[in-house]
């Protein structure tokens, strides 16, 4: 039996929905607007059939209407599935002509890696609004561009941090600004699956532009940002790889990587495709908070100082896709700009750097 990501980031939709969401995190979904808007899905893979598309039947601020795939046995299934006319539905050549269809507001990009650049400006040149999964891109320079672009076309750009809308996550960011238990002094975030389908897309450095940092590892990278409330100043770094028969150059198989933060906070982490684990340890002057696991679809478990995290257990995808689309709608910036992928962009190109050189690299 082959083991996946999609394995590894199992998915309790089907529950979350019954749990009431916290007040201070509900976007304008009980109060539905005039008009939802249309999402095209470009790319169909696991990700979008499995959990974008069943939570766009449940959104308040925004439906499925279009989709985008060079697969036209795809193309046939969701057209069914979804009630989706043949002007919605497109591949990636003509792509381009989505300007002309007023039925699609947003673009959902859910492709490999190497791909969000390009398909990121060209839906901002046709007018459309973004979602690009993380990571944004694989280059600092292809995020600058693609926050360039739909600055120019005058287009939100939004990147799928989906764990921003979501309670534990709000409650770890909470703890960093109001210090319950005083300053942060020490994070430990990993994330890694033993990962056994080689033929899998994300072990071409082409499509992916790296191994398990630029999959699951960015997780544990965001998840130090949010826990300090700060942005990293140097980073340290080391890469172990027993297989290079599989990992190719420009893949590694396990990334262990450290972060000094302003305040004099510190952070240990580890990333692979060797091994399942999944936690989030935040240290702080007078109390500590444990979550694992931590960042996958849910439930989500934690506990701190004071006992249990009794938060209520959510369908992130849906109020990811409603939160990023009421500022859509509000005119209104969104909480996890292009800006927030550029962000971890920058380190993960010093992180791969350190590795590389052996040396710390200063961050700016």
């Amino acid at each position: 039996m082959k083991n996946t990501r999609r394995d590894f980031l199992k998915t309790f939709a089907a529950t979350s929905l019954t749990v009431p969401m916290l007040s201070s995190l509900q976007t304008n979904a009980a109060f539905a607007p005039e008009k939802k808007l249309g999402i095209a899905l470009v790319g169909l893979g696991y990700y979008a059939t499995y959990q974008l598309a069943p939570a766009l039947e449940k959104t308040a601020n925004c439906h499925l209407v279009g989709i985008v795939t060079g697969t036209p046995s795809k193309a046939e299934t969701w057209k069914k599935k979804y009630n989706l006319p043949d002007k919605n539905i497109y591949n990636y050549q003509n792509f381009d002509q989505i300007a002309d269809n007023p039925d699609i507001d947003v673009v959902y990009v859910v492709l490999p890696n190497s791909m969000h650049h390009e398909f990121t400006i060209r839906a901002a040149k046709a007018g459309k609004h973004v979602i690009c999964e993380k990571p944004m891109a694989v280059s600092v320079k292809e995020a600058e561009e693609m926050i360039a672009a739909c600055k120019a076309a005058n287009v939100q750009l939004a990147i799928g941090y989906r764990l921003h809308y979501e309670p534990f996550t709000n409650e770890v960011m909470r703890l960093a600004k109001d210090k319950d238990f005083g300053k942060v002094t020490f994070v430990e975030a990993s994330f890694g699956f033993p990962l056994r389908d080689l033929k899998a897309w994300r072990l071409n450095p082409k499509l992916s532009g790296g191994g398990p940092m630029m999959d699951v590892g960015i997780y544990a990278l965001n998840a130090a940002r949010y826990a300090t409330g700060e942005e990293p100043i140097s980073v340290t770094a080391q890469t172990v790889k027993t297989r290079p028969d599989i990992y190719l150059p420009g893949i590694e198989e396990t990334l262990f990587w450290q972060m000094k933060f302003p305040s004099g906070a510190v952070s240990n982490h580890t990333t692979t495709y060797n091994s399942g684990l999944q936690r989030l340890y935040v240290g702080y002057e007078n109390g500590n908070l444990e979550m694992s696991p931590a960042y996958d679809y849910g439930p989500l478990k934690g506990k701190t100082s004071k006992g249990e995290m009794k938060l209520p257990i959510v369908y992130h995808q849906v109020l990811e896709l409603d939160g990023i689309c009421d500022c859509i709608i509000n005119n209104k910036p969104n909480i996890t700009p292009g800006e927030e992928g550029l962000k971890d962009m920058k380190l993960i190109e010093a992180i791969f750097k350190a590795a590389k050189t052996g040396k710390e690299v200063k961050v700016s």
